[in-house]
């Protein structure tokens, strides 16, 4: 699946889960199907967002998740009129509120020399 994130979402990536930008988007992707699987129903994209132009990616990528994974995120993007890309983006600001709101803390950053 292809998936396209602002500045804001990889930033927040980098500071909470690590520089590793795909696999902090497996996780956010994991942990929505996982909610999907549960039958506890997400958080739907903003309807707002679907009127305005696409912004400018700040990264770009492919991302490969299991096939029941992709399946169940491709039906949701149907469901909730949207594509899998921009799916996968909610996805990834809902999980990133989620940490915030438990007050999981962003990582430590490495002691400057």
């Amino acid at each position: 699946m292809r998936v396209a994130l602002g500045k804001l979402a990889c930033s927040e990536i980098e500071t909470h889960l690590g520089d590793d930008i795909p696999a902090g988007v497996r996780t956010a992707l994991f942990h929505y199907a996982r909610k999907l699987k549960a039958g506890r129903k997400p958080l739907a994209p903003p309807r707002f967002l679907a009127d305005q132009a696409p912004q400018e990616p700040q990264v770009a990528f492919d991302l490969t998740v299991d096939p029941e994974t992709e399946a169940m995120l491709e039906q949701e993007a149907l469901r909730q009129r949207t594509t899998l890309s921009q799916l996968a983006a909610h996805t990834v600001l809902v999980y990133l509120a989620e940490l915030e709101f438990l007050g999981v803390a962003p990582r430590a950053e490495a002691p400057q020399p």
